[in-house]
């Protein structure tokens, strides 16, 4: 998936418009629920080194919350490593390159549900 069909996506589904709230860093876009404002995606480029990846090429992510209970079968899958710039015990980066387009769908799925208002805090309501 590229970034262009992402956003496409992402606004499509959620009726949501994207938010670019970095003037350095224009092409960084955040997604948020209109209700609570909380952000369910991160579109950014970062360089690949910065996922512990090779060289200093760059890479379209995705970052979205998941489950804590969930998080170590996600990060064995290919593309999906531990959050850059995010807490690492709740939020993966997704590589657009690499991962599957069903896998992240059902990760942004999972990030809008778990960051929806009335969601109490680190609670999947377990």
């Amino acid at each position: 998936m590229n970034r262009e069909a992402l956003e496409a996506y992402l606004t499509g589904t959620y009726a949501v418009a994207p938010d670019r709230p970095w003037a350095r860093h224009p092409d960084d876009v955040v997604f948020r629920h209109t209700g609570n404002r909380k952000w369910f995606a991160l579109v950014m480029r970062i360089p690949g080194s910065r996922l512990g990846l090779p060289g200093d090429g760059l890479l379209d992510v995705v970052n979205v919350k998941c489950d804590p209970l969930l998080i170590g079968s996600f990060r064995e899958l290919p593309g999906i490593y531990p959050a850059y710039h995010m807490n690492k015990g709740s939020w993966l980066s997704v590589s657009l390159e690499e991962a599957g387009d069903e896998t992240i769908k059902v990760l942004i799925n999972m990030s809008y549900d778990l960051t929806a208002p009335g969601k109490r805090k680190g609670g999947g309501g377990f």
